[in-house]
């Protein structure tokens, strides 16, 4: 496992949250992410490991999907009482990455290799 420290900002709370990650597999990505709090594991992620469509392949979550969870969490803040400059900022970028997301995936389905191992 290894480590991952993109979260640090230097003021303490996002440091006390440990991110491990499995090592780097063929395509370039890790594909499982562990979340901790001291010794508590407060969160995992699987990543789509191979072809969607692939009887090999692990199924998990795709960035896509990641990606709305977090639109949907700062759209939530920004109806309440903490909505604020920084979120807004946040969550247009969040989007502009979803729309790319899927752009890739349309490409990708255009070109006939979409849930493949091909480019």
């Amino acid at each position: 496992m290894r480590a991952v420290t993109l979260h640090h900002d230097g003021h303490g709370l996002n440091e006390a949250i440990d991110i491990t990650a499995d090592p780097i597999a063929d395509g370039g990505a890790s594909h499982n992410y562990e979340f901790k709090i001291g010794d508590r594991v407060v969160g995992v992620i699987q990543f789509q490991k191979g072809p969607r469509n692939e009887i090999a392949s692990t199924p998990g979550v795709t960035e896509a999907a990641l990606l709305a969870v977090l639109i949907d969490r700062l759209q939530g803040f920004q109806a309440g009482p903490f909505a604020c400059r920084e979120n807004a900022i946040q969550l247009t970028k969040l989007e502009e990455t979803l729309m790319w997301t899927k752009e890739r995936a349309n490409a990708r389905a255009r070109r006939g290799v979409l849930g493949q191992n091909l480019k």
